[in-house]
């Protein structure tokens, strides 16, 4: 090869994060998966894409569309890597679903490489949603977890039926670049500002649970949202872990693996996955854990009336307790990065 001769990478698409919703109104919690997205998804910029009118949603409290694009503008004025557009009202030709504006988007920028943002809540109940099988095929997604929502959104009919198409946290930043269908959930607490909060004090009237049947895109982290739990200051987070390998042990439970998700999420510092072998076993190790944790530490439990899986959350340890088979279905140890052999856990 002659000299001054050489080959010159193609250049790297521009990935967007796309978090589409009725932004009524606009808050911090935006801004702050936002900035999640961005570092985690290795993105160039998240667009915010107001709606004029979400579907599933009453036009009762729901603010002028100009509005609610204004606000959002004001809110995001100065984060250089957040634009905040009214293209879905200019692409969906008077259709009202995220399919089709997915699909316009793709067409109308070939160039671009887009990534759909949504919450844990939404993807229990995307089945609900027009040709949402479409969505998973023409745009990779990124999931981001509220708590109380975790099993539900993994035991879910979208999760379970794009299991295999499912992408390592750890390789969350090759997802705007994977062919669709592709999808990612993060680990991740959000801001627990609520939309509903500040449009209640907004209009001076108290604020009411929600009863809206699809929770709205963009406000994925306007929900109540519970902070991370904090362990009394008397007990580290190598206490609580060995606290609970030393509960586990006594309750008799099985294949024990202890993940450190340092530099994985900031969820938390450990993460413990063990297997009951009945539904009755997993109950009564939870009901140890339980009585063990509280007395040192705040807990949260979900799943405790199932018996398959039950998560407890105490702030610096998260413990998932399985039945052997739904242990073996999930691979949790996997999908963060631990070295247990899937053949195992099927074994049991």
């Amino acid at each position: 090869m002659g000299e001054g001769i050489g080959t010159t990478a193609p250049p790297r698409h521009r990935r967007i994060g796309v978090l589409g919703g009725s932004f009524n109104p606009a808050h911090r919690g935006h801004l702050h998966l936002s900035g999640i997205a961005l570092k985690r998804l290795a993105l160039d910029e998240v667009w915010w894409m107001v709606s004029p009118q979400n579907p599933l949603k009453p036009v009762a409290g729901m603010a002028p569309f100009a509005q609610r694009l204004a606000q959002a503008r004001r809110v995001a004025a100065g984060h250089r890597h957040i634009r905040v557009t009214d293209i879905e009202d200019r692409l969906r030709g008077g259709s009202h679903y995220t399919a089709d504006t997915l699909r316009s988007l793709t067409r109308r920028h070939p160039d671009l490489r887009f990534v759909w943002l949504m919450g844990g809540d939404n993807l229990v109940q995307l089945p609900c949603w027009a040709r949402w099988t479409e969505i998973f095929r023409t745009v990779p997604i990124a999931v981001f977890d509220r708590p109380s929502y975790t099993q539900r959104a993994l035991a879910g009919a979208a999760a379970q039926r794009f299991a295999r198409h499912r992408v390592a946290e750890t390789a969350a930043h090759r997802l705007a670049e994977t062919k669709p269908p592709a999808w990612v959930f993060f680990h991740t607490r959000l801001d627990p500002t609520s939309a509903t909060r500040l449009r209640s004090e907004r209009n001076k009237e108290p604020e009411k649970p929600s009863t809206e049947q699809e929770p709205e895109l963009a406000t994925i982290t306007a929900l109540p949202s519970r902070p991370r739990q904090r362990p009394s200051p008397l007990m580290a987070p190598r206490e609580i872990l060995d606290l609970v390998l030393k509960t586990l042990d006594d309750g008799k439970a099985e294949e024990v693996v202890t993940i450190d998700l340092a530099g994985k999420t900031t969820i938390a510092d450990y993460m413990v996955v063990a297997s009951g072998r009945s539904a009755r076993q997993v109950g009564a190790l939870t009901e140890h854990l339980e009585a063990a944790l509280s007395r040192r530490a705040r807990i949260s439990i979900e799943g405790k009336g199932h018996g398959d899986w039950v998560l407890i959350d105490a702030g610096d340890v998260i413990v998932h307790i399985f039945r052997p088979e739904i242990r073996a279905y999930y691979n949790l140890e996997k999908m963060w990065g631990a070295d247990f052999p899937e053949a195992e856990l099927a074994r049991q």
